[in-house]
């Protein structure tokens, strides 16, 4: 829909909606930016606090996708006017909890009436005007990294439908409530070249790794078998506890995508699953260092694929 409306013309615009990139980016100085996002959403989990834990880590995410570092943030709240307020004090609490953990300060925000929770938070970060890491940098030859693993999707529905696992709920759980913050922090440390980046998140792997591919004019492949999954991911694509998320994805990306024959059908769903807090994916010519240095930090980084020369199909997936 932006697309459709007037442009706007400012020089300081360093980073815009032209590309569906995770935030943007706005010159202030020779050698600063501002990185700008906002993101809410209704409820994935059961417990409150964890919900505001959760929402807080996917609206940080998209700075820490750009490079940037989080400073501060407003909180976004529709909640129902009959609602127990306990609730809404823990969802708030629970944001702040990660907000705190990766030092950036809740300075206000703004509540509405509305028969449905939602809640998240517009953030405000800082990167230098050089150092951003934009989805459109991707070159042949890089390889592909990707920091967490997926279905928060599926399981947050099977979540819905009372029919998800304690160990598929711990394993989702664990991943939407951690931060992207040390995976940044490596990435932009200075010892690795990364020519792009993005955070998955609603639109799926195939969805992000799309917008990459266009932005960068280049093609990609995706080895299926080395993308992470999350315990239970798979069960509940066979049960199908599959999310509206999940098929709009499908609809709308997978023109753009070939398989390879023994990629198989619940795994081929799975890379289109919408992802809340998901992983970082990575265009790198220094994959396996990187890697290394990540899994030394306690970032559970795999290489799943690397970047080609604009060619059709634009992704390629293989077993």
């Amino acid at each position: 829909m932006l697309g459709k409306l007037a442009r706007q013309h400012d020089p300081n615009v360093l980073v815009g909606f032209d590309h569906a990139d995770d935030a943007g980016v706005y010159l202030i100085a020779p050698d600063q930016a501002l990185v700008q996002t906002v993101d809410f959403f209704t409820p994935v989990v059961d417990d409150p606090y964890t919900f505001g834990q959760i929402a807080a880590t996917n609206a940080l995410s998209d700075v820490y996708a750009m490079g940037g570092k989080p400073l501060t943030s407003l909180a976004l709240v529709c909640f129902p006017d009959k609602a127990e307020l306990e609730i809404l004090e823990r969802i708030l609490a629970g944001g702040l909890s990660k907000m705190i953990e990766a030092g950036c300060t809740v300075i206000g925000g703004h509540s509405i009436r509305d028969e449905e929770t939602k809640f998240g938070y517009s953030v405000t970060g800082i990167v230098h005007p050089k150092k951003v890491l934009a989805n459109s940098g991707a070159k042949p030859d890089d390889g592909l990294l990707f920091s967490k693993a997926l279905g928060t999707g599926v399981i947050s529905t099977a979540i819905k439908k009372g029919k998800a696992e304690p160990a598929w709920i711990n394993a989702a759980v664990r991943s939407m409530t951690t931060l992207n913050k040390r995976a940044a922090e490596v990435i932009t440390g200075g010892k690795f070249r990364v020519n792009a980046m993005t955070d998955v998140t609603g639109f799926g792997l195939i969805g992000h790794a799309r917008e990459m591919v266009l932005a960068s004019d280049v093609a990609i492949r995706i080895s299926a078998g080395q993308v992470p999954l999350l315990e239970g991911a798979l069960e509940c694509v066979r049960a199908g506890y599959i999310p509206g998320g999940l098929k709009n994805n499908r609809d709308f990306a997978e023109c753009l995508v070939e398989y390879d024959d023994e990629v198989p059908d619940d795994v081929r769903a799975l890379l289109f699953d919408p992802q809340t807090a998901g992983g970082l994916l990575i265009s790198t010519p220094d994959a396996a260092p990187l890697a290394r240095v990540l899994n030394d930090a306690g970032v559970a980084a795999v290489q799943i694929g690397e970047v080609l020369s604009n060619a059709r199909p634009c992704i390629r997936v293989s077993r």
